[in-house]
């Protein structure tokens, strides 16, 4: 984990990013993928959900939470990926949902930077590392 400084526009530079953000939705979809048959199960999906700690933090404090609601949010957001309600995500499911949640994460944040702990490997990581990347560059 590391601390980093990033707002929307870091977001949202990267999601535009076709290429960057194309590559980084395969390589997160292949490592969820446990069994290689080119779809994400719920349970495939379920450890990557659990990490976004919905209910079991309150300002970073665990709180105890029903394990029935916890279910029924896990359950709800997996929904929100399958949208052909298949019972599995697609790569392309799986990019367009996470391309959405990430959009609204840069319009809740706003244009002022946030510092926030972010764990290795996860898109807002790449996120900041892309844009650091693009202003090496430049």
């Amino acid at each position: 984990m590391s601390v980093e400084v990033l707002d929307s526009a870091t977001i949202v530079n990267f999601v535009e990013d076709e290429e960057a953000f194309n590559i980084s939705i395969r390589e997160r979809f292949a490592h969820l993928d446990t069994n290689h048959d080119g779809l994400l199960s719920y349970t495939e999906l379920f450890q990557d959900l659990q990490s976004l700690r919905v209910l079991e933090t309150h300002f970073g404090i665990d709180i105890k939470t029903d394990p029935k609601e916890l279910a029924h949010v896990y359950e709800s957001l997996f929904e929100q990926f399958d949208h052909d309600s298949n019972g599995t995500v697609d790569l392309e499911e799986f990019k367009l949902e996470t391309k959405r949640m990430m959009l609204a994460m840069a319009n809740g944040m706003g244009f002022l930077p946030v510092q926030m702990v972010l764990e290795e490997g996860s898109l807002l990581k790449i996120a900041v590392e892309h844009e650091s990347t693009k202003l090496i560059a430049a």
